[in-house]
């Protein structure tokens, strides 16, 4: 066995769970780099831009109540996380913690979540970083034509893979690079969107807004949506819009006070989040209103990039800034998302759910080397046959990337109520912090998932693509959730071990003496 596979006791590994280190390198991250890169992966400015238009056509003025309801199960969801990882810090996260609660079996389907969801991720951050490449191009060099260029199906495979293997290339060097290069681009989209909401206030309180509208309460209550359909639209939509915040878990043997650092960081990364979006949601309604007129956030025109529409009547000859501002949130996320899926590989590997290699490390770098460069391969890969099978397929997978996450938030979520179920009612911050939060979080996602999954059934959801009747989402989403599950199996049997629990253990948290507590 190789020293980067051997088998270090980790923190709070007194109970004998099988839990212990893999060769990262500890103390890299303190707390504020850690929100950083929670930010980046969330990726505001992106998620914005593609994710503004669609919530304000289900539920319209009510996109900010829309932003706080979906929210609420992120919150809930990352307490329970927290304490999870307070008493397991392990870069497995969902796999590793699932595991611990429910068994391998579970656990294993739980990573491959993850796994799954941030690799479809990495391929469409990607594609979206090379449309707002040359699209800058033609703003820069004055030549319209240029951003076209993303529509030549060799060249934008080409660009594309030529991006994942640049942000591949930085992850491979590690944490301390991830976060150096994470502090600049993050730095300046959230520069800019503060700029472009300040700019549109600014715009409304001087009559030259587009079509100004008075921010009401009405704005803030989620029941006056016209219908539970459109508020689940709205909700699912805003679950998208928040998922990333979890990459702060999947760096705890990297962080300092791995115990304590990571579910901090995760919890002030949401709190942020939600701030900007709220910032910059009432900024666009204040200006824009929900009109479908030539600026209006309702308009289905516009819905695909809303600030490619109002960057300029907001920003004036700045508006490049924000192209060049969702450019840099596309590639800071599509490197920092790179951090899951590659520590989530490594964890599995590491306790033999999967190959060995990839529990390899880079003896340079400290980072989990294989696993990172396959991520990439998949990624590109992934990529390059929907894009050209069909470009709907591609959109329609990213669809379905709510169900993947309802599911394996769900799954950790649960994790926590039956992991910690022995001392749930020994006090008061257990019962709601371990027991009460996760346990109403876990619920609302798999509402969602059930939902979600239902609704994608029909041929007319998402693209309007389908197979034998069956909507593309549906057959997408629950596919790769099949794929995992035979994949599983394939592990079973080349390498049973794992499903034995003799590399990594079923239990339960004991309870704290109530002296301790």
């Amino acid at each position: 066995m190789s020293s980067s596979s051997a088998v270090v006791p980790a923190r709070g590994d007194e109970g004998g769970n099988g839990l212990s280190r893999k060769g990262l390198k500890s103390g890299s991250v303190g707390l504020l780099g850690a929100v950083v890169i929670g930010i980046s992966c969330i990726a505001p400015a992106y998620t914005l831009t593609a994710g503004l238009g669609p919530t304000v056509s289900e539920v319209g003025v009510q996109l900010p109540a829309i932003f706080l309801v979906g929210f609420i199960p992120m919150i809930l969801v990352a307490l329970g996380y927290r304490e999870l990882n307070n008493a397991m810090p392990d870069s497995g996260t969902s796999f590793t913690w699932a595991t611990r609660a429910f068994g391998p079996w579970v656990g294993w389907m739980g990573g491959w979540g993850l796994i799954a969801a941030t690799i479809i991720v990495l391929s469409n951050l990607a594609a979206v970083a090379v449309d707002f490449f040359y699209l800058l191009v033609a703003q820069v060099t004055g030549n319209d034509s240029l951003a076209d260029l993303t529509t030549n199906l060799p060249l934008n495979i080409l660009t594309t893979c030529l991006f994942i293997a640049g942000a591949c290339w930085i992850s491979y060097r590690g944490i301390e690079t991830t976060k150096a290069f994470q502090y600049v681009l993050v730095g300046f989209q959230l520069l800019v969107l503060g700029w472009f909401s300040v700019a549109a206030f600014i715009h409304v309180a001087n009559g030259t807004a587009f079509d100004a509208t008075a921010i009401t309460a009405d704005w803030f209550n989620p029941f006056a949506v016209e219908s539970f359909s459109a508020f689940a639209a709205g909700v699912s939509l805003s679950i998208f819009v928040y998922w990333g915040w979890d990459v702060t878990l999947t760096m705890n043997e990297e962080t300092r006070n791995p115990d304590k650092t990571p579910g901090r960081a995760a919890t002030v990364t949401v709190f942020v989040i939600v701030l900007i979006y709220m910032m910059v949601a009432l900024a666009t309604l204040a200006f824009a209103g929900v009109g479908e007129g030539e600026l209006g956030a309702g308009n289905p025109d516009n819905q695909e990039s809303i600030f490619a529409v109002l960057a300029g009547p907001v920003m004036g000859p700045f508006a490049i800034l924000m192209s060049l501002s969702i450019l840099s949130s596309s590639a800071a996320s599509l490197q920092s998302t790179f951090v899951s899926p590659a520590r989530t590989l490594l964890a599995m590997g590491h306790y033999r759910a999967l190959p060995g290699k990839f529990a390899r490390i880079s003896p340079a770098h400290k980072s989990p080397g294989y696993a990172t460069v396959v991520a990439a391969l998949a990624a590109a890969g992934f990529y390059a046959f929907t894009r050209v099978v069909s470009e709907n397929a591609l959109w329609d997978t990213i669809t379905a990337l709510g169900l993947m996450i309802c599911f394996y938030y769900g799954i950790t979520a649960l994790a926590c109520v039956w992991f910690f179920r022995a001392e749930a009612f020994s006090s008061v911050r257990s019962f709601l912090l371990k027991f009460l939060s996760p346990l109403l979080g876990g619920v609302i996602l798999f509402v969602m998932f059930f939902k979600t999954a239902s609704d994608s059934m029909d041929a007319s959801y998402g693209s309007g693509s389908s197979v034998a009747g069956v909507g593309l989402v549906f057959v997408l989403g629950m596919g790769v959730i099949l794929l995992g599950a035979v994949l599983m199996l394939i592990m079973y049997k080349a390498n049973p071990g794992f499903f034995r629990g003799e590399t990594l253990r079923k239990g339960v948290a004991e309870p704290v003496p109530a002296e301790l507590s």
